[in-house]
């Protein structure tokens, strides 16, 4: 039996596309059409009915996959708000229905049970995580031809469609500010190693130390899970380093804000903080006491472009971006350091 992969490397394209022809789905160059056309004719390869009316079928659904963050309260964090309602704009104008996916503690996701079931036509998926099993899906996903999208999370070396922000300047950015502001010992509490951004921030954090001529001490590196709780959590191990601590970088604004809130508890005036930048820029931070200099990030923005590249154009009813089979698609948005008192050395 000939399979879809030989029609696709004797003409020369993805199976993706070899699908989206023989279900006559997405917008297709005529050459390529008729080249994976003459192809199919001359090796008597012959789709699955029943992979032709899943091809076929659509639910109205647009899926997003949320993390699993313990002890977070997800629909309270301003990134996740931010951008389910950038997705959520776009697809209301697009007359597509949200479907939230929630990961459990330690689940596998099988996304392409998600298309099989005809629960989505295409999904977004939020808090990816980097370990093998979530590499496979997402793989599944691409030779399937189905059109998905990640979003906040990068896979070094794969080929799949991501929407994230330049986590790196951003961190960098607002580790020189400390440094230009006389700090030299910063504490960066960073995320679980598992979300590329952590890792992305620390690589940032990294650079300015390096372009500063500061030594790296691996002991100012904490780990929180962006929660606030952590931060607070982190706040006693800070207190006991302020001798030898003059900034902190938190890597969101809950986790700092969390540590603020603990050295407070600990009876430390305002005026003996060490530096702070958060990170996102969320509504909290101009609130904070002081005001938390912050990295914004344009998760509104994020999440309309992400759900843009799932969603067919409104003028010619193609999609905006072919996502399968094709080459790596990354896009980056730009960050912005916000400097407020709590960074402000005087």
């Amino acid at each position: 039996m000939v399979s879809r992969k030989e029609v696709a490397e004797l003409a020369g394209v993805s199976e993706a596309t070899v699908s989206r022809v023989l279900n006559a789905t997405g917008p297709i160059k005529e050459d390529t059409r008729k080249r994976v056309l003459d192809v199919a004719n001359q090796l008597g390869y012959v789709p699955s009915a029943l992979a032709r009316n899943f091809a076929r079928s659509k639910s109205g659904h647009l899926g997003v996959v949320m993390p699993y963050v313990p002890k977070a309260h997800l629909f309270s964090a301003y990134f996740f708000s931010e951008m389910l309602s950038g997705i959520g704009n776009k697809a209301r104008d697009s007359g597509l229905d949200l479907l939230l996916l929630f990961r459990k503690p330690g689940e596998r996701m099988d996304y392409s049970s998600l298309f099989r079931q005809q629960k989505v036509d295409s999904c977004i998926i939020l808090g990816a995580r980097d370990d093998h099993d979530e590499v496979e899906a997402l793989k599944r996903l691409q030779q399937e031809g189905r059109p998905f999208c990640v979003m906040n999370h990068h896979f070094e070396g794969q080929s799949f469609c991501e929407v994230d922000a330049d986590h790196v300047e951003g961190s960098r950015a607002a580790v020189s500010h400390l440094i230009e502001q006389g700090c030299k010992r910063i504490a960066f509490l960073n995320g679980p190693d598992i979300y590329s951004n952590s890792t992305e921030r620390l690589k940032g954090y990294l650079i300015a130390l390096q372009e500063a001529g500061i030594e790296y001490d691996h002991e100012l590196i904490l780990e929180g899970n962006y929660s606030r709780r952590s931060g607070l959590e982190a706040s006693a191990t800070i207190a006991d380093k302020l001798d030898d601590i003059d900034a902190v970088f938190a890597a969101n604004d809950r986790m700092a804000l969390g540590v603020m809130q603990g050295l407070r508890e600990r009876g430390l005036a305002v005026e003996r903080f060490p530096a702070f930048v958060g990170y996102d820029d969320s509504d909290a931070a101009e609130m904070a006491v002081p005001p938390l200099s912050s990295v914004r990030v344009p998760f509104y923005e994020m999440g309309e472009l992400a759900a843009s590249k799932l969603i067919p154009d409104s003028q010619d009813l193609t999609p905006a971006l072919e996502l399968t089979g094709c080459d790596l698609i990354r896009e980056l948005l730009s960050t912005e350091l916000i400097i407020r008192a709590s960074s402000i050395r005087q």
